[in-house]
């Protein structure tokens, strides 16, 4: 039968119930409705911050079996998967790289599904037409590429079946083993890794530091400024560092995701001293941005790490994925794991550098996932 492609440069241009009810949305807030309604609200994405909305849906005899969210990028800042490189490579045969056509929750990089599905044995029969639709928007477009970020496994999988060439990364993810406690937790741990944990966790105490999350009504006005405030203190220490998103996003999404949006808090008495914006799913949380407003020994894997992985116990919350890098979380319990791409690149001469390139790279890449023993010695 017949798929009928449909672009729409607003997320308002389909209505919130349809695209909510597809299958992946639930699981992963970031890629709700309401998210990227936001984020074009408050114009974190839209002309001018090269993010432009390209959302695709699928109907099949006049009904919406799929959809996914779909950008223009004049750039490669916020992906996350870094292809500066291909870029580059791009340049020097002389051929335009941007604009380039994505497929990824903006400045988010987990793992969720990235075809919305009506239902879910629909997935693997509908990847090829999100791979043909994606080949046909790049050709008619005059686009160099498309690239689908941060898929599921099967996914990806299944868009290099079509013809995409396949990427591995690597993040570094907590996973609940059915511990009952957090000391359950650390029996897993070789002793002086243990104890190493248990003294950066009495670090807080003995500096009177209090650690709670902030849900629903107790997300002020006075935790979203500072929230802010801890956001823009991190992202302001780097010369890469960008401020994507602005205070009217933090204000509006953790309204419009009353449910979804947690924030770690560290007091000192009444001062708020540092913060951890997270993004909670019924089975995943997902860690997104720090920041502090002093230094404190141990202060960053409290607020990042102990403190989320001990309430992922007590909620029964099955992964934690504190984001992109950062191989010190191996000490605190997170174990290497694999993350995917898929690439479809329009030019013969830069598809083959690419794929020879992530040839070579993925070997590497599976040796390092491979190593999750090393995360509990």
């Amino acid at each position: 039968m017949l798929i009928d492609l449909r672009i729409h440069t607003s997320i308002r241009e389909i209505p919130e119930a349809s695209w909510n009810a597809l299958d992946g949305v639930a699981e992963a807030p970031f890629l709700s409705w309401a998210f990227l309604d936001t984020l074009e609200e408050t114009r974190c994405v839209g002309r001018g911050t090269g993010w432009i909305p390209y959302h695709m849906t699928f109907w099949e005899a006049g009904k919406l079996v799929a959809a996914a969210p779909g950008y223009l990028k004049d750039n490669s800042e916020g992906e996350f998967v870094f292809d500066h490189g291909w870029a580059s490579a791009a340049h020097r045969i002389r051929l335009r790289y941007y604009p380039k056509l994505i497929v990824a929750s903006p400045f988010t990089p987990a793992t969720a599904p990235r075809l919305l599905v009506s239902a879910p044995d629909e997935r693997s029969r509908l990847i090829p037409a999100l791979a043909e639709a994606l080949r046909t928007i790049v050709e008619k477009g005059e686009l160099s590429s498309a690239h689908v970020l941060f898929p599921t496994e099967p996914e990806a999988e299944d868009l290099a079946k079509a013809g995409f060439a396949h990427r591995l990364g690597i993040q570094f993810h907590w996973h609940n083993e059915g511990f009952a406690t957090f000391d359950d937790f650390l029996s897993k741990f070789s002793s002086k890794r243990r104890n190493q944990i248990k003294r950066e966790r009495r670090e807080m105490q003995s500096q009177r530091i209090e650690l709670v999350t902030a849900r629903g009504g107790d997300i002020t006005p006075e935790v979203v400024d500072a929230t802010y405030e801890f956001y823009t203190s991190t992202v302001d220490k780097f010369y890469w560092g960008r401020r994507y998103l602005n205070r009217p996003f933090f204000e509006a999404i953790t309204s419009r995701l009353r449910g979804s949006i947690e924030v770690v808090l560290a007091r000192e008495g009444k001062k708020m001293l540092a913060g951890a914006f997270n993004i909670a799913g019924p089975k995943a949380l997902f860690g997104r941005y720090w920041g502090a407003r002093e230094d404190r020994p141990f202060l960053h894997f409290n607020v990042c790490y102990y403190h989320s992985i001990e309430q992922c116990i007590l909620r029964g919350i099955s992964r934690f994925e504190a984001g992109a890098g950062g191989s010190h979380k191996m000490a605190r319990g997170f174990e290497p794991s694999l993350t995917h791409s898929a690439h479809f690149i329009a030019d013969k001469r830069l598809d083959s550098a690419v794929r020879d390139f992530l040839e070579r790279e993925a070997p590497a890449v599976r040796e390092a996932a491979g190593q999750k023993e090393l995360a509990w010695k």
